[in-house]
């Protein structure tokens, strides 16, 4: 099939990860697949998308906003693109409407697929109603639950939701052994366990809770190393608090790391605990493919795709008691640990991996084509 691929971030976000997971995927499985993304994103998104192995991308203005003669140049290159594709897929408002206006005036329209990556709510007024359920042949969802949002507010039936959970590079993130430098960068020592969390250091992200529940471990004389790896608004903030546990010895702040596979090898526990809904929970399915044994919130898909106890430890959003707890149970318990990665990695690799989503892709691709 001949696909298009629409994004119009500006930076590498889950929408872009997303749409350059699925495109690669697809043209694994032999399709022709065009990745359009915002003009001056080279670095930010095309040089990212490329480096995870996308071969064909072109660009358009896709400016922010209503533009009114870029967005006319871009409805022409797309009505252009509509008579040699057979399938248009959008993953944000703006190619959603560009991609719709293009659909409208063609003599070639073709299917369009959204894809809705965020829980925030879209408004029911009578065009997004239109653009909904009158333009848009198939919405993707990344958790059932923005699925369930959106036919609530009656912008789409039901049978034209479908929620696609996951999309991991299975084979990039497969299990390995730690690597010792990485691993010592971390603040591991070999003699006590190294928890980690990969994740933005921002509030929703939950890097407060994991120090309340580290403090919590440290009075009852659990031993426990702790590592936060990314970076983000809030690093001060954490940082200050963390002194303020007296845990400055137990927690390493590492920032960005390039090679995140690697990072997630060398963790013996790794925590996924926003305290609400991030989207497509990339990070979660990620850790789950490398085979890391995993406490995670009851946010997003978590509840929708792991069942507590035998794919993950699953604690309330927020709750530090509730993660003490289970940090207690897991770092105890070394044969959990091995039985929760193992059933994760499996998980994935039988439902969740990009190339699994692909393949659901595909087979929505075909129906709507043929219609």
């Amino acid at each position: 099939m001949r696909i298009l691929q629409l994004v119009s971030c500006r930076g590498w976000s889950s929408d872009a990860y997303w749409a350059a997971r699925v495109t690669r995927e697809l043209e694994r499985r032999g399709h022709e697949v065009t990745l359009g993304c915002r003009r001056g994103t080279e670095k930010a998104v095309i040089d990212r998308a490329r480096g995870e192995g996308v071969k064909g991308i072109v660009t358009f203005a896709l400016a922010s906003g209503l533009e009114p003669a870029s967005d006319v140049a871009d409805v022409r290159r797309l009505l252009a693109w509509l008579r040699a594709a057979d399938v248009v897929h959008v993953h944000r408002g703006k190619e959603h409407w560009l991609a719709a206006v293009a659909n409208c005036l063609s003599l070639h329209p073709r299917p369009i697929v959204r894809t809705r990556h965020i829980v925030q709510a879209v408004r029911p007024h009578p065009a997004n109603r239109w653009l909904y359920r009158r333009a848009t042949a198939l919405v993707v969802t990344v958790t059932e639950a923005i699925g369930h949002q959106l036919v609530a507010a009656g912008l789409v039936a039901a049978e034209r939701v479908v929620a696609l959970q996951g999309g991991a590079d299975a084979e990039t993130y497969r299990p390995r052994p730690p690597d010792p430098v990485l691993y010592r960068r971390l603040g591991g020592d070999r003699a006590t366990p190294l928890v980690g969390m990969i994740a933005g250091v921002r509030p929703m992200k939950g890097h407060q809770i994991v120090i309340d529940a580290a403090a919590q471990l440290a009075r009852s004389g659990v031993a426990a190393r702790f590592a936060f790896v990314g970076r983000g608004t809030s690093d001060q903030a954490i940082r200050q608090a963390i002194r303020r546990a007296g845990l400055e010895r137990q927690f390493a702040l590492v920032g960005f790391i390039d090679d995140l596979p690697a990072a997630m090898g060398a963790l013996d526990l790794a925590l996924y605990v926003p305290l609400e809904s991030d989207g497509m929970s990339r990070v979660l399915f990620e850790c789950m493919a490398a085979g890391r044994p995993l406490i995670a919130s009851r946010v997003g898909a978590v509840p929708e795709v792991l069942v507590d106890g035998e794919h993950a430890l699953l604690v309330p959003a927020g709750d530090a008691d509730e993660l003490a707890s289970a940090l207690v149970r897991a770092l105890g318990d070394p044969g959990l640990c091995t039985r929760l990665g193992e059933s994760a990695r499996q998980l994935v690799s039988e439902r969740y991996s990009g190339a699994r989503l692909a393949a659901a892709l595909e087979t929505h691709y075909r129906r709507l084509a043929s219609v």
